[in-house]
């Protein structure tokens, strides 16, 4: 799977951002119970997520394929917790921050329509680097800014935090790396940007999306192996990208981070 550069895709980032506000406005046609589960575990900083739902995950809400899914994303990913109550990101503190702002994103909102805009605009802002323009997304999106920033200046992003990383610690097979895509209960391993395939194949209903029609699965199987390959950030990377910062770590009480959900 590709990844575009950071200085050459933003043009592109407009127009999708508008798909998917514009969807959230039509109604699902299809029964909770014939919908598909799609999940996406990821975090904040690896780039490899980022591409994920820059460049693929938002065109579910552009081609209808959004009324046959129910997404759910987990923005925790290859964090670890440590004894003493503290929380290491693979990619240092501003992953902690950026795991924990989409996570409150998620409990303010918890109809996917309403926080999937707000993590797409939040992620197009970390692929710029610019991590603590975050905020920006409220005024963008015409967003109330209060349920997220209370969020996180109460704790409460931290009892959110351990929630996740409770899911993908409970995940069979375990996760290796992000991004972890999964639909009904299957990993998709290296097939992930596949994930369009898999979701028709996987969807039992009748009123199937035109997006579904003519397509096929790939010519190989997902890779229950899970060899290594370049387009996912393992849990021991040792070629993360910020590596020399994993020491950082942010708790619910970190005062940097309280001071930066207060000065919104």
């Amino acid at each position: 799977m590709e990844i575009h550069h950071r200085n050459n895709r933003r043009s592109n980032l407009i127009l999708p951002l508008l798909l998917i506000i514009a969807a959230t406005v039509l109604p699902s046609p299809v029964a909770a119970g014939e919908k598909v589960e799609l999940s996406l575990y990821y975090e904040a900083l690896c780039p490899y997520c980022e591409n994920f739902i820059l460049n693929y995950l938002y065109k579910i809400f552009d081609n209808g394929l959004i009324s046959i899914v129910d997404l759910k994303l987990s923005p925790y990913g290859n964090a670890k917790l440590r004894s003493n109550g503290t929380i290491v990101c693979q990619h240092g503190e501003w992953e902690c921050v950026l795991n924990n702002v989409e996570a409150c994103a998620i409990h303010a909102w918890p109809v996917v329509s309403d926080h999937f805009p707000f993590i797409y605009c939040v992620e197009s802002l970390i692929n710029e680097e610019k991590y603590d323009e975050w905020g920006t997304c409220f005024e963008k999106l015409n967003l109330d800014p209060k349920p997220v920033t209370d969020c996180i200046t109460s704790g409460y992003s931290y009892e959110l935090a351990l929630q996740y990383a409770d899911e993908i610690n409970a995940l069979e097979p375990p996760h290796t790396y992000v991004p972890w895509v999964v639909v009904d209960g299957q990993p998709l391993y290296d097939d992930y940007p596949y994930f369009i395939s898999f979701i028709c194949k996987a969807y039992k209903g009748s009123n199937v999306p035109q997006a579904c029609l003519g397509l096929s699965l790939p010519t190989t199987t997902p890779n229950y192996s899970a060899k290594r390959f370049n387009n996912v950030c393992y849990k021991e990377d040792v070629n993360s990208k910020s590596k020399s910062r994993l020491s950082e770590t942010i708790s619910a009480t970190d005062a940097s981070y309280v001071n930066l959900a207060e000065s919104m």
